[in-house]
């Protein structure tokens, strides 16, 4: 979109009232949050605290604000709100001395194979993979003419809607579930780092599907994807072997509500930094197409290499060896592949403009939201530490990947940054905030240090 049309559209919405333009629909949606919360409120409203109650009074005016934004979030909001309803009503049909008897997961079909938390969340990593799959299908097969995208697109684009469906689902349930085991061990699901891996999964796709829809491209979704499901076989390897999936109590630490304030803010800024990058990837493998001196190539590949080993690294012992190496093959020989291939790629990619401005604006929201996380962090150290900042080694990469994106921000609004360097930068700062997000919590030991991989 250029300028000039952007500011036409302006114009147009300043010149009339906004909600004279919503539809019967739009205030129907509207109309069932307020009586969902309203619901909620009732059932369980005398086991919220004053934090819970205005989180709730808060999130009905953003849901409602977000589907008259981007009209896809109605649907799902109500398909998930459904779906999550027939999951606690089948688990209340068995209470127990909290309230619902959790075995009815084992033994009640729809519980059982869909809607329980594990099942959904397991459905959702199949559905990931499957999209990915389709979205790569999809971008070597050819387009109809005058239409933007081929079926394998849009099968992939509509798996990876209903991936983010089992999602949000599966986060859901799981927070009814933790309550149903014991008052204490009750939590919000972005507590520990199984919950954010999912959410990171979620998050990032819906993040992917609005500028799929805003640019009209699934081009990018090939690329996109990629990240998802390597997050998927993160979480799938943590599920197996640390049998992370079990609910736990938490650490006093982790029972802050600055921190389920700020892991949602922080992984807003982790997943579209995560799109920025891999849409940069994207722009150098269209502008390389032509390429034929393999020195040319090396570092991309290379670099590529080291995302690729980054789990290894974190590893602070053996176990599950052979899983990590089959997935560092994998995966370096899947860059490999994109670059082999990178001519036939380059042919189907959006133009370098459209290529361009998705980075830049995946990193803007990135960084904004990144910014309210490090203050809200702030004020979660100093209650659960006693101090606003230590110089912990999350904390100080934290500081990293901030200044990071803010210099390439800085470089773009001032300097006029574009083309192959702020690729490159975007790329590398992959590297840099998945260091931030999983290698400090492993590899180093600080106050962040909650889990082992």
């Amino acid at each position: 979109m250029n300028t000039t049309t952007l500011a036409s559209e302006l114009g147009t919405r300043r010149g009339g009232n906004p909600l004279a333009r919503l539809s019967a629909y739009d205030w129907v949606f509207a109309l069932l949050v307020v009586a969902g919360a309203g619901y909620a409120f009732s059932r369980y409203g005398a086991a919220m605290d004053v934090y819970e109650t205005w989180i709730l009074v808060g999130a009905v005016p953003s849901l409602i604000a977000l589907g008259w934004f981007w009209g896809p979030l109605r649907g799902l909001s109500l398909g998930v709100g459904a779906a999550v309803l027939i999951a606690i009503a089948l688990y209340a049909r068995t209470p127990d001395d909290f309230g619902a008897d959790l075995a009815a997961g084992e033994n009640v079909f729809l519980l059982k194979y869909f809607l329980s938390s594990q099942s959904a969340i397991l459905w959702m990593s199949l559905l990931f993979f499957m999209s990915t799959a389709f979205y790569w299908i999809g971008l070597f097969a050819g387009t109809p003419a005058g239409a933007a995208d081929n079926t394998a697109q849009r099968l992939g684009s509509g798996l990876a809607w209903a991936a983010v469906v089992m999602a949000l689902i599966g986060s859901l349930v799981r927070w009814y579930e933790s309550h149903q085991i014991a008052p204490d061990i009750g939590h919000i699901p972005v507590s520990n780092l199984y919950e954010v891996f999912v959410m990171f999964c979620w998050m990032t796709t819906l993040f992917y599907l609005y500028y799929e829809q805003h640019y009209r491209t699934k081009a990018l979704g090939a690329f996109a994807m990629l990240i998802v499901s390597a997050a998927v076989g993160f979480l799938l390897w943590y599920t197996i072997v640390r049998e992370a999936h079990e609910i736990q109590p938490l650490v006093p630490a982790l029972q802050s509500w600055w921190m389920k304030l700020h892991v949602p803010a922080n992984f807003i800024g982790y997943g579209t930094f995560a799109i920025a990058a891999m849409v940069a990837f994207a722009y150098l493998i269209k502008q390389q197409a032509a390429e034929t001196r393999w020195w040319k190539l090396a570092p991309l590949w290379l670099l590529g290499v080291v995302l690729c080993f980054e789990p290894l690294v974190f590893r602070r012992d053996a176990g599950g060896g052979s899983y990590w190496f089959v997935y560092f093959g994998v995966s370096a020989l899947a860059v490999a592949a994109i670059i082999a291939l990178r001519g036939r790629i380059a042919a189907r990619l959006p133009s370098f403009e459209v290529l361009d401005d998705v980075m830049y604006k995946a990193i803007a929201v990135g960084f904004a939201f990144f910014t309210i996380a490090t203050i809200l962090g702030a004020f979660w150290a100093a209650e659960a530490w006693g101090g606003y900042w230590s110089w912990d080694p999350k904390e100080t990469w934290a500081l990293i990947v901030w200044l990071n994106y803010a210099a390439w921000l800085h470089m773009r609004l001032m300097k006029g940054l574009r083309g192959t360097v702020s690729a490159w930068w975007a790329l590398v700062g992959l590297a840099v905030t998945t260091f931030a997000f999983l290698g400090v919590n492993m590899f180093l030991s600080g106050l962040h240090s909650y889990g082992e991989l």
